[in-house]
């Protein structure tokens, strides 16, 4: 790694050297054992004498903090330096937007042994091998000269991939011009919300309902409005006429599990022609179905193209590629690629040839295939459990996905912080409430293994008190 190293400051030139390298030796930039560049080559890149790098070399050399190796070079001692506190930097006078103190920001939980929580799917029931393989022979074969930019909406192969495969398993009508390839779901939103959301406009949301779907509308300026969900889905007769953007989560509505009868879809699709608005379906994680023929989804019986239908490989894959996509109709296409592009040009082109081929050698097929019955195991014996043993839990139904919702007649804070304390980890319904919070408990599914449920359950139990 090239170290850069300034001459600024008091002293001849060897104690400036000197000085830059014992900073870096004692803060930790340089580690144990690092190499130094050789006297000349910093010497030339300095424009100094060689004779002035070597001196401090040695003088720190003579203090024991580098040792030289003949014909190797001169490295940083093995001794191991404790890093000094690097001075304090001013907290700074740049202030962000005052609409980027209301948005909520990350927070990453802690992994406990019975981990409940949702949206994570098993990793290790995830082809690896197969992966690598795919990874590996793009990476020989797809690496030309001279590179080039890269088409914004992605991976030609990867789109005409997902068409046909959206279009086999969701009935979604789509060719390859109509696919954009996005660095997962939340990406493909916060396009969406750029091509056609001006600050101030109204955008509905489900309530309950996917709360970084709402932060991220709200930061982009928009007045974020809770629509309720009942048993058949969202309510539109509670719509704001204003509303300018639906998202909704109609196949497996987040977070409660219910999907959208047939009459609300079409409902939902006439308020959108009265009131000149788009909707956004969110596909989440309607893979994994367990029983039930699913619903035609909204895109598939639009006919005025006014719906966005949005969705991601992290939950029937990994979270760490980062791969989703948005079929959208060609009148919104030409913005969308450019808001592609402004936003990263066109994303990771080794990892979405490798799904391409994931995708038409059948592995995704596959890999669902088998994943999902892992995951009904486990949805059927926690619903069995709730339904025997745990009487104060109501459960919401649902035949599909990677969690299960179940109300309760109190509100569950204390139960799942004491929960918690004992090493479960549930979610709260009011965690995805904008408005009055709702009572219930969420629990997922995707990363813990059958032998632990039921324990999980039991701790779960016993910390109702």
């Amino acid at each position: 790694m090239e170290f850069h190293v300034s001459l600024a400051g008091k002293g001849d030139l060897a104690a400036r050297i000197y000085r830059e390298l014992l900073e870096a030796i004692l803060d930790g930039r340089l580690r144990p054992g690092e190499r130094l560049p050789p006297t000349r080559e910093l010497a030339q890149r300095l424009q100094v004498s060689r004779t002035t790098v070597t001196e401090a070399y040695e003088r720190l050399t003579a203090e024991g903090f580098l040792r030289g190796r003949v014909g190797a070079g001169t490295f940083v001692t093995d001794e191991p330096v404790k890093p000094k506190a690097r001075a304090a930097r001013g907290k700074g006078v740049a202030r962000p937007r005052r609409l980027w103190e209301t948005v909520a920001g990350p927070s990453m939980d802690e992994v406990l042994p019975y981990d409940f929580q949702l949206g994570l799917p098993d990793g290790r029931l995830f082809p690896l091998e197969a992966w690598r393989r795919l990874v590996s022979r793009e990476l020989r074969t797809k690496v030309v000269h001279p590179a080039r930019y890269a088409e914004p909406a992605g991976h030609p192969g990867l789109r005409a991939a997902i068409a046909r495969y959206v279009g086999v398993s969701r009935s979604v009508v789509a060719g390859i011009e109509d696919v954009v390839v996005t660095q997962g779901a939340q990406q493909a939103l916060d396009m969406i919300g750029r091509v056609l959301v001006d600050p101030g406009d109204v955008v509905a949301l489900e309530e309950p309902g996917y709360s970084p779907a709402r932060r991220l509308f709200e930061s982009l300026g928009a007045r974020v409005a809770a629509v309720p969900v009942d048993d058949e889905g969202l309510d539109v007769t509670a719509i704001p006429a204003k509303a300018r953007l639906v998202y909704t989560t109609p196949s497996h509505q987040f977070p409660l599990g219910t999907p959208m009868s047939l009459a609300r879809r079409t409902a939902l699709l006439a308020w959108a022609e009265r009131h000149d608005a788009v909707i956004v379906e969110d596909d989440y994680d309607s893979e994994f179905r367990f029983s039930d023929r699913p619903l035609q989804p909204l895109q598939s019986i639009d006919r005025s193209g006014r719906v966005v239908y949005v969705g991601s490989f992290s939950k029937i894959m990994l979270p760490m590629l980062r791969v989703g996509f948005l079929v959208a109709p060609p009148s919104l296409q030409p913005a969308l690629r450019t808001a592609k592009q402004l936003t990263d040009m066109y994303g990771d082109l080794v990892t979405q040839g490798a799904l391409a081929q994931f995708i038409e050698e059948g592995l995704l097929a596959r890999h669902i295939r088998k994943a999902t019955r892992e995951y009904a195991a486990r949805h059927e014996l926690i619903t069995k459990t709730l339904r025997s043993d745990i009487d104060w839990l109501r459960i919401v139904p649902s035949s599909a996905g990677l969690h299960l919702c179940a109300r309760t007649t109190f509100d569950p804070a204390g139960l799942v912080a004491r929960a918690r304390a004992d090493g479960v980890a549930v979610q709260a319904l009011a965690d995805f409430c904008a408005g009055p919070p709702q009572h219930g408990i969420v629990l997922g599914y995707g990363a813990i293994q059958v032998s632990q449920i039921p324990e999980g359950l039991r701790r779960l139990t016993a910390a109702r008190g």
